[in-house]
């Protein structure tokens, strides 16, 4: 076994300090002006800027990284709120469309400014351009896809959404 050198343990630890605060900090403002999690307001977020905000339940949980499961909870506790409505899909029955409603796209223009705040104060306004460039370069090579995507490119089958 090979221990890390001081440049991979500063770039390890550095992640995973990153990894598992900035969730938590990013959605302390959602939950206490709006309550939301993170991952409701992502998921509500991605259908307000879909085609007809609607998208396959597979397309969601993927935009959203997360998992098949995890999305179809919270799509529960959405619809019982009044933001999402679930029907089948028009052009092919075996899927499912998440259609955010207009009290959905109420809660997402309320909250956005909210969630850019967050985004901003925490992590763009303390990088330049060029970190920025560098950061998303990095973040799209480690990008992990959820179990669920891993041997599907169509994004989910259907039925299974």
């Amino acid at each position: 076994m090979r221990w890390l050198d001081e440049q991979e343990k500063a770039a390890w630890t550095g992640l995973i300090s990153l990894v598992l605060l900035l969730p938590g900090k990013l959605e302390s403002p959602l939950r206490q002006e709006h309550g939301l999690t993170l991952f409701e307001y992502l998921v509500l977020s991605h259908l307000s800027e879909a085609p007809e905000r609607r998208l396959r339940m597979g397309e969601l949980a993927f935009l959203a990284s997360g998992s098949l499961s995890r999305l179809s909870n919270v799509v529960k506790r959405c619809e019982q709120r009044g933001w999402i409505v679930r029907r089948p899909d028009p052009a092919d029955g075996r899927y499912t469309l998440a259609e955010l409603t207009e009290a959905g796209f109420d809660i997402v223009r309320l909250a956005a400014p909210t969630h850019l705040r967050a985004v901003r104060s925490i992590v763009l306004d303390s990088l330049d351009t060029t970190d920025q460039k560098a950061l998303a370069r990095v973040a799209d090579r480690l990008r992990i896809v959820p179990d669920d995507f891993s041997r599907q490119p169509s994004r989910g089958t259907p039925r299974d959404e």
